[in-house]
């Protein structure tokens, strides 16, 4: 899925955190696979985009597994986030 120049400046915006590590691993994810996403999987990023700095870094450090009710593309998103 192609997003507008003003999509990408608003997820980019989302996506500056109060914890750096978030910043940078939510930045890299944007830059290479936003772009390539469905419109599902761009979904489901968002909604990750509204947790709360804390409990996103858990998932994206591994620290917590996934999300425990999470369907196969919110599974997907975070292992791309993770490798990021």
């Amino acid at each position: 899925m192609s997003l507008t120049s003003l999509e990408m400046s608003r997820l980019r915006w989302q996506c500056r955190r109060g914890l750096l590590e978030n910043d940078l691993i939510l930045e890299r994810f944007l830059d290479r696979h936003v772009n390539s996403l469905s419109s599902e999987g761009l979904e489901t990023f968002k909604s990750l985009l509204s947790m709360d700095d804390n409990e996103l870094w858990d998932i994206l450090s591994g620290r917590v597994e996934c999300l425990p009710d999470a369907n196969p593309v919110v599974r997907e998103i975070v292992t791309l986030l993770r490798t990021c």
